[in-house]
C-alpha cells in the first residue's frame, strides 16, 4: 500500500517561508499527479496545489504567487515551498497522489503567527 509522509511543518512568523516535503513509498496505482491540500478545524478540506507528471501546475487562488509546488520523481517526493505566509495559511497540510487523489498523508501542522 502506498504511504505518504509529510515533513517540514512547524511554526513560522507572518511573512516568512516554509518548505513542506512529502515522501511517497510503496506501490502506487497512479503517480501522474501529486498535490497538496489543507484543512482547518470546522472547515472543509481545501485544495492548495497540484502538479502533473509533465510538471504542469495548478494553484488555488489563495496561494497563487506565494506557493510553489515541485516534484522529484527519482525520489518519489513532492514539495511545497510556501513564501509570504499569512496567519490564514495556518492549517494541517496533506500531500496526495492521484487525480482525483487516491491516497493522502497523515497531515502536518503549519502555524503562522501574526
Amino acid at each position: 500500500q502506498v504511504q505518504l509522509v509529510e515533513s517540514g511543518g512547524g511554526l513560522v512568523q507572518a511573512g516568512g517561508s516554509l518548505r513542506l516535503s512529502c515522501a511517497v513509498s510503496g506501490s502506487i496505482l497512479s503517480v501522474d499527479v501529486m498535490g497538496w491540500y489543507r484543512q482547518v478545524p470546522g472547515k472543509d478540506l481545501e485544495f492548495v496545489a497540484r502538479i502533473s507528471s509533465e510538471v504542469s501546475t495548478t494553484y488555488a487562488d489563495s496561494v497563487k504567487g506565494r506557493f510553489t509546488i515541485s516534484r522529484d520523481n527519482a525520489k518519489n517526493a513532492v514539495y511545497l515551498r510556501m513564501n509570504s505566509l499569512k496567519p490564514e495559511d495556518t492549517a494541517v497540510y496533506y500531500c496526495s497522489v492521484g487525480w482525483p487523489p487516491i491516497s493522502w498523508g497523515q497531515g502536518i501542522q503549519v502555524t503562522v503567527s501574526s
